[in-house]
């Protein structure tokens, strides 16, 4: 499996690069959005805001950003590595597997932040340098570096275990939905479709995700929305009418209300600080 050069990232599934030496074709690329990434800070200060209570320390740090998240990592220049996959190189198979990644990876959100031990991060290198190396390889094998790349996230799962309880019939649950939400959020809005699709009373549904995730439904298929718009106002060339427009909203003052009661701001107002973000170049995560 080769990767691609010169022609995007469209044709590439897994990507590793040192983050000192990140090319700013790849952070620059916009097909950067359809990949899971794991920014590995080594030695470093952590890139997110932490509370005025808690100094930050230098060491490492695991961000693990999913798939059509809103801000990125401006650039590079720090120590450490990034590891990006698509969601092919996943096996969809193993269903306990894939939700626990989606749980770790915070798919609902921006990212979600592990800090390693040293003892952690020693382990964690033994397989990241089984990967690299073969990822390096002329003929490099796409099912030894799905394997490799599976026992790393295995490993990042055990070491984040703590956050989790055993799996049962009720994750499968939050699972099932998030998938379906993922294929449904333009059309379906109502938590009641969902809830018919898993063979759930709306009620019942309401009762697993407010259970696991803290969130009713309805709230997450209004969080996956504001996900969507943020990332098209950041993302696209379209104009908010037409990101209203896209996202099926009937006339966009409608839009206006909607993301405003759901975020805190208006459209107008975000795409303004999501601009200023993107030209200051900032080398941080913000929420």
């Amino acid at each position: 499996m080769e990767e691609s050069t010169g022609l995007g990232l469209e044709k590439s599934l897994i990507y590793i690069r040192n983050l000192e030496k990140c090319p700013p074709s790849y952070l620059n690329d916009p097909g950067r959005k359809d990949f899971f990434e794991i920014v590995w800070l080594q030695n470093e200060f952590p890139l997110h805001a932490v509370k005025e209570e808690e100094k930050p320390v230098a060491g490492h740090w695991i961000y693990l950003i999913p798939p059509y998240r809103v801000h990125q990592l401006n650039k590079a220049g720090k120590n450490g590595i990034l590891l990006s996959f698509k969601r092919d190189f996943l096996d969809e198979e193993d269903k306990e597997f894939y939700l626990d990644i989606f749980k770790i990876f915070n798919i609902q959100g921006e990212f979600s932040c592990l800090p390693l031990t040293k003892e952690n991060a020693v382990e964690l290198d033994k397989i990241y340098q089984l990967l690299e190396e073969e990822y390096k390889q002329q003929s490099n094998s796409f099912l030894i570096l799905k394997a490799l790349l599976k026992v790393f996230l295995l490993k990042l799962i055990r070491i984040k275990e703590h956050v989790f309880t055993t799996q049962d019939v009720n994750q499968k649950r939050v699972y099932e939905f998030m998938m379906l939400l993922e294929e449904n959020y333009q059309v379906e809005r109502n938590a009641d479709f969902y809830a018919g699709e898993l063979g759930l009373s709306a009620k019942r549904l309401n009762q697993i995700l407010k259970d696991k995730l803290d969130k009713t439904g309805m709230q997450l298929i209004h969080d996956r929305i504001i996900l969507e718009a943020k990332r098209q106002i950041i993302h696209s060339e379209n104009t908010l009418k037409e990101i209203a427009y896209n996202l099926n909203f009937t006339d966009r003052s409608y839009f206006s209300r909607f993301f405003k009661k759901q975020s805190g701001q208006s459209p107008e107002d975000f795409q303004k600080q999501a601009k200023s973000h993107i030209e200051s170049r900032f080398n941080t995560l913000i929420e």
